[in-house]
């Protein structure tokens, strides 16, 4: 079956964050991580048959979510999941939210990789602890885990948590199996439990495989919580769906207890249909899109050697957001994202969004037709030049 990832579907109007968060109607965004891709049909078509029915009434999750979940993390990453250890939820923040809430006492602090997702921040503050940077190394256009660091920060008896993003946002890191033992190792001696965010796990590059952390040993599964979701592999992060693997009973049970004092312990007849369809029925889609994307990867690298070679291109080893190296320009990583809105009318993220460490990069979100993804490259041409 083909899939039509050129096709441009108007979005504006459409209550969307990245589109219409931005009031004036001129910006082209490549920001925000969702796709402008129609999901998998079979996902439309199990939301079309639910919204036939007309009642819309509070969700129970039946056998079949769990199975759905429990196969697909077997057939795609080969992680054996029993569906006990499974805690639905809302969304990997509030799963990360509710985990923190559930694992550290106010005080404590937790352990981040800057750059990083930006709402780890906000996960750990709101949750009275502390953030602490083991900040990756960035030589030679790409970044490594600096361990003598991570080693020393995790011996710190103040930090509990070490919040792992795997595959990596912003850097487009997919963690090798030794990096992931490595920082495993460190966390078991020191006695940290680490929350493994897998959210982009199924959108890696051409012969990259993901690891899920707590696959690699049975110490790891124990001493480790998985907050997954198939909303950015399957762009359907509106619908409000993930999934918490916690294989330890007692952990587990600190976690549904947070979850119900966030109030983040339902989820609605959209979500359960949704992650039913994705996974039992969209792999052929998904195979389709990461072509795509990395075609997409590859446009966009191709540019920026031939009219912008002084600025890095960082490899994508997964995600779809790529990571631009702008320190040449001499410039703020806000002050160009700011020229490149008010005067380019493209919107990107900063790279000071995710840490200090970001300071000089930008995020460039490549999920879209490729038609917009030249418009947008040939703005940053026009911007980025000097």
């Amino acid at each position: 079956m083909s899939y039509n990832f050129d096709e441009l579907i108007p979005r504006r109007n459409t209550h969307s964050v990245k589109w219409d968060a931005t009031p004036d109607d001129a910006v082209l965004p490549l920001w925000v991580a969702d796709m402008d891709f129609r999901t998998a049909p079979a996902v439309i078509r199990a939301l079309e048959r639910r919204v036939r029915h007309g009642i819309f009434g509070y969700a129970c999750v039946p056998d079949a979510y769990y199975e759905a979940v429990t196969g697909w993390f077997a057939r795609r990453h080969r992680f054996h999941i029993r569906k006990e250890w499974i805690l639905y939820t809302s969304g990997v923040v509030p799963a990360v939210s509710a985990v923190i809430k559930a694992l550290a006492t106010p005080g404590d602090k937790v352990l981040i990789q800057e750059p990083v997702y930006n709402c780890f921040f906000s996960s750990i503050r709101n949750n009275g602890c502390e953030a602490v940077s083991n900040d990756l190394l960035y030589r030679n256009g790409a970044y490594t885990i600096d361990f003598d660091d991570f080693e020393a920060k995790a011996a710190d008896p103040r930090v509990t948590l070490f919040l792992l993003c795997s595959p990596h946002n912003p850097a487009g890191r997919r963690w090798t199996r030794d990096e992931l033992q490595r920082m495993g190792d460190i966390c078991l001696r020191h006695h940290v439990t680490v929350i493994s965010d897998e959210i982009h796990c199924d959108l890696t590059a051409p012969g990259g495989v993901h690891l899920p952390f707590a696959s690699l040993s049975e110490q790891f599964l124990q001493h480790s919580v998985t907050c997954t979701a198939p909303s950015k592999t399957f762009n359907i992060a509106g619908v409000q769906v993930a999934n918490i693997i916690a294989a330890d009973e007692s952990v587990r049970q600190k976690i549904d207890k947070a979850l119900n004092i966030n109030e983040v312990c339902d989820i609605n007849v959209f979500a359960v249909e949704a992650l039913i369809a994705a996974y039992n029925e969209g792999e052929e889609w998904l195979e389709a899109l990461k072509a795509y994307l990395y075609d997409n990867y590859v446009c966009l690298s191709t540019f920026f050697r031939q009219h912008l070679p002084h600025l890095t291109v960082l490899p994508l080893e997964a995600t779809y957001l790529v990571w631009v190296d702008c320190k040449a320009l001499g410039r703020s990583s806000e002050a160009i994202s700011r020229q490149l809105l008010q005067e380019g009318h493209l919107r990107i993220n900063e790279g000071t969004m995710y840490g200090k460490a970001g300071e000089g990069f930008i995020r460039i979100n490549i999920a879209c037709p490729r038609a917009s993804l030249r418009k947008g490259l040939d703005i940053m041409k026009r911007y980025l030049a000097q």
